[in-house]
């Protein structure tokens, strides 16, 4: 379970340090990478143990 934790904080470190550099860059465009990538990063996680996790594998 702590390294479910830690590899979740560890995203979520890296999540605000690209969000920084999209806020201090001015590279709007690059907000809707970032949501789908959060979007991929979530999906990966929660659904990790579920019998759905097959399927979300063959979509990445």
């Amino acid at each position: 379970m702590k390294g479910k934790l830690g590899s979740a904080i560890t995203n979520l470190t890296s999540a605000k340090e690209l969000l920084g550099f999209v806020w201090r860059g001015r590279t709007w465009w690059l907000t809707p990478l970032v949501l789908v990538l959060a979007l991929l990063t979530f999906l990966v996680i929660f659904l990790e143990g579920s019998a759905l996790a097959p399927f979300i594998y063959t979509l990445l």
